[in-house]
């Protein structure tokens, strides 16, 4: 029998981008992740892709998703999908991608919080606040 090269027990050397994206967990298919890929949501090293460009570790990658932008660098090359914690593995969040994805979450947050105090229509006891205010505003003019 021959002896299978070295890279073989390490992992493979290069794996295609739409690949390392469905193994790492960030998209459910690999079909989902080829079209993020042509949709322009997946920039390797600074620059558009396409799904069968081959990573290697240490790239770069900007991959938006939904309202979330993320920047990883490839730690470990992988073609199987895995559970989430080996996937995690696979990839590390820069840090300042992480601040930027915190305080964009905590801005929408805020967002739905000033959205949500104006329910539209005033309750009954809004009302009669308003008619009170209105009394005592216009009674002091007089």
């Amino acid at each position: 029998m021959s002896k299978p090269p070295d890279h073989a027990a390490s992992g493979p050397l290069r794996v295609r981008v739409d690949k390392w994206l469905w193994a790492a967990r960030f998209f459910k298919t690999r079909s989902l992740a080829k079209a993020a890929i042509e949709g322009g949501k997946v920039h390797c090293n600074g620059e558009r892709c396409k799904a069968s460009r081959e990573l290697e570790a240490g790239c770069e990658l900007r991959i938006r998703q939904a309202l979330d932008e993320k920047t990883v660098i490839v730690k470990a090359l992988d073609e199987h999908r895995r559970g989430a914690p080996e996937a995690s593995r696979l990839y590390e969040e820069t840090p300042d991608s992480v601040a930027a994805r915190e305080a964009a979450s905590a801005l929408r947050k805020a967002q739905n919080a000033m959205m949500e105090t104006s329910s539209g229509r005033p309750t009954k006891q809004d009302r009669r606040k308003i008619h009170r205010f209105k009394e005592e505003f216009f009674r002091d003019d007089d």
